[in-house]
């Protein structure tokens, strides 16, 4: 089974985490779709993914939140998404 190496963004922060492609690609797939009118609250990234996943994806995928993390943050390390640096709550966008 093919799989994706998620690193994390942040500084001091080794190691990464090997998930399933199926699921790599899934979760992100959504993000994007999630991003694609603009700026989202971090906080409200769970619920726009599982919003845009079927039922079948979400049942196989185990730990909703846990993917959207690894996901999100592996793809701030390629570049895809960035935080906003804003006052407040995180926000993440499209790069």
């Amino acid at each position: 089974m093919e799989r994706v190496a998620c690193r994390t963004p942040a500084a001091g922060r080794d190691g990464v985490t090997n998930i399933p492609a199926w699921k790599f690609d899934a979760v992100r797939s959504a993000i994007l779709e999630a991003l694609a009118d603009g700026p989202v609250l971090y906080k409200d990234l769970n619920a726009a993914v599982e919003a845009r996943l079927g039922r079948q994806t979400l049942d196989d995928l185990g730990k909703l939140g846990w993917h959207v993390v690894t996901v999100k943050l592996e793809m701030e390390v390629r570049g895809e998404i960035e935080r906003l640096d804003v006052k407040g709550p995180q926000q993440i966008r499209a790069v």
